[in-house]
């Protein structure tokens, strides 16, 4: 199969849109979510989406399926919270290696799918490795600044096996995301350097992180520079921002990084801010016509959605990076 690296030379890949948003289309039920094998647990089960690829893995199989056929290249696996850190809310710490093995194992297959019958247009599956739910730059305790909820090296431990599972299960790319504490990222690059030590291998790294708000910050309080700075001694595939604004929003931040950064830059926004009720509004072709701006600036080397988006979000924006060139990376210091 071609190496990614040199399709990158190439063309303008494209990233799937969101899960999330396309799983709350099937309105699944507590039951749903449980199954026959979960049907006993102590704790509530709706909502964790991850725990989906165990109990209802054609309904991921289908959405992933969808996604490729819909022009990405490259689709996330299903674990975004696949860690036991965020599924301690569950209590499935123990099941956190067979969630990320059998979500990267999933959407391997349907990746392998459609490489057989397009063998010029690989397609890729990145393990998606979600923040946590915790941070460990800051206090969740306004009276104990001092406190944490996490340590790096707790990070590190859950970031290990989410790491070995998804590598195990298929995963072609590790996808580090929706950044807001960029020390939390630094323990996932930690880990994955280690299982990359360990297992004598190499496997390309995507970091994306999300601008909180409109000072043009991480949580923790980096600029768009600093982020990138900062996790800059790891090699990897790309650099990015995901999630929290929508694709106009995060044009600055974007102009930032494809003038600093050395390697791609990714860019996976959400469809336009949410409304009253939470849902995103954004139509495929209003979002399409926002991308165009980093398209035509040449910002980007990879572009896909995140929250609000689907297949129709995808296509559209695949449509039209067909028609341009990758940007090219010529830093200035």
């Amino acid at each position: 199969m071609k190496d990614i690296y040199k399709i990158l030379e190439e063309r303008i890949l494209v990233l799937d849109g969101a899960m999330g948003t396309m799983l709350q289309r099937y309105k699944f039920t507590e039951e749903d979510f449980r199954g026959e094998r979960f049907k006993d647990w102590p704790v509530p089960l709706q909502g964790n989406n991850d725990l989906l690829s165990i109990t209802q893995p054609k309904a991921i199989k289908e959405v992933h399926r969808l996604y490729f056929e819909a022009g990405a290249d490259i689709v996330e696996t299903n674990t975004f919270s696949g860690t036991t850190i965020a599924m301690a809310d569950y209590e499935m710490e123990e099941l956190v290696y067979e969630l990320n093995y059998q979500s990267a194992k999933i959407a391997k297959e349907v990746a392998l799918e459609f490489t057989e019958k397009e063998p010029d247009k690989p397609r890729f599956v990145a393990g998606s490795i979600g923040p946590t739910n915790k941070t460990a730059s800051m206090s969740p305790d306004v009276n104990d600044p001092g406190y944490r909820a996490v340590s790096f090296d707790e990070l590190r431990i859950a970031y290990k096996q989410q790491v070995e599972a998804l590598l195990d299960g298929g995963a072609d790319i590790l996808l580090v995301e929706t950044v807001f504490d960029t020390l939390n990222a630094k323990a996932a690059l930690f880990a994955i350097e280690e299982v990359k030590d360990e297992r004598n291998m190499n496997v390309p790294i995507m970091v994306s992180g999300t601008i909180t708000d409109a000072s043009g910050r991480t949580l923790s309080g980096q600029t768009a520079e600093a982020f990138l700075i900062s996790v800059s001694h790891i090699p990897m595939l790309s650099i990015g921002f995901n999630c929290a604004l929508g694709a106009s929003q995060l044009t600055p931040h974007l102009e930032i990084l494809s003038q600093k950064a050395s390697f791609a830059v990714s860019a996976h926004p959400n469809a336009g801010l949410p409304n009253a009720f939470g849902e995103y509004d954004e139509t495929p072709e209003q979002m399409a016509n926002q991308i165009k701006e980093y398209l035509d600036k040449h910002l980007v080397n990879i572009v896909g959605g995140c929250c609000g988006t689907t297949p129709e979000h995808i296509k559209a924006i695949a449509d039209l990076a067909a028609n341009y060139k990758p940007r090219i990376a010529e830093v200035s210091v």
